[in-house]
């Protein structure tokens, strides 16, 4: 008796999956299908939270960068300014970025003296000395100076000065903030109870894709901050515990700050004065590392698909 060949055993195992398979559908309008068998399609709400998952994204961050710019200018000529540069680099591998932190801090007083320029100085001519009082002009102020005397002890003697009590109170202004603390996202706030101000809160984002850029700032891995105060005034740039920021104070007339913290990016402007003239910028950078700068990525992912192929038929065959 012959043996039966295993090739035309496969080949009739193939003619009958069809059947099998349409058997099974006539099958499935009248049970269900059994839990766990078989292959589903998945809904649009299972999908949409699945973002991201078992892919490989090619749009990883490869730096990221902070600019703030902060100014302020009173009505008296005083001018504070307080500016600070953040970046991470996460194109070093690893979880942890590298970071640097450059921050500028300065207050100009209003009587500070403008710079010279050096120019020859030219030495003034002493003026000639006055010529000595004649007898006759010493004679007529003898006769003037009693007249003068007589003429002021006949003037009314002023009136009482008036009290502070007495003259118009100014209003109390006064500006409050604090609820910004609680709000997620891009925050711009102004708030102004004076006459005269001007004040511009100023955002900007730039996404690009290439490589990181070069920094020529030292690492940073422990809070740091920079200050500088003179008299009422206070210009301060600090970066630490997940979050970096600007800050300018005047007591008894505002407060503007900048800041950039986990969930909440904020410019907030406070004026209680008059003929204020303020500025906030904040500047964001990010740069993406595309798969074509990833080499070591692109190989692990041709090399998988090398050895995925031969595994298991694949759709239509």
């Amino acid at each position: 008796m012959n043996k039966p060949n295993p090739l035309w055993l496969a080949l009739g195992a193939a003619m009958l999956q069809p059947a099998f398979t349409a058997h099974a559908e006539q099958g499935a309008d009248e049970a269900p299908a059994a839990t766990g068998s078989g292959i589903s399609e998945i809904s649009d709400d299972e999908l949409a939270g699945m973002r991201g998952r078992y892919t490989v994204g090619d749009n990883s961050v490869a730096w990221f960068g902070v600019s703030m710019i902060s100014t302020w200018q009173t009505a008296a000529g005083q001018v504070l300014e307080s500016t600070m540069k953040v970046t991470m680099d996460f194109s070093h591998g690893g979880s942890v970025p590298k970071v640097t932190f450059t921050p500028t801090v300065n207050i100009t007083r209003a009587d500070a003296p403008m710079p010279q320029p050096n120019a020859p100085q030219v030495a003034a001519a002493a003026p000639p000395p006055a010529p000595a009082p004649s007898t006759a002009t010493a004679a007529a102020t003898e006769q003037v100076a009693p007249q003068q005397v007589a003429a002021n002890a006949q003037q009314p003697a002023p009136g009482p000065t008036a009290t502070p009590s007495q003259e118009t109170s100014q209003p109390q202004r006064s500006v409050d903030a604090s609820g910004l603390q609680n709000v997620a996202g891009l925050v711009q706030s102004v708030q102004v109870a004076g006459d005269g101000n001007a004040a511009t809160n100023n955002t900007q984002l730039s996404v690009r894709d290439g490589s990181a850029p070069e920094t020529s700032a030292a690492s940073v891995s422990s809070p740091a901050t920079a200050s500088v105060t003179d008299g009422a005034a206070t210009a301060t740039a600090n970066y630490g515990n997940g979050a970096a920021g600007v800050l300018l104070l005047i007591a008894g007339q505002g407060e503007v700050q900048q800041w950039i913290r986990n969930g909440s990016v904020g410019q907030s402007i406070q004026l209680t004065g008059d003929a204020q003239q303020v500025s906030n910028r904040l500047q964001l950078d990010l740069v993406r590392q595309t798969m074509s700068n990833n080499l070591p990525l692109n190989q692990n992912v041709a090399q998988a698909i090398t050895l995925a192929r031969g595994i298991g038929p694949g759709l239509g065959q």
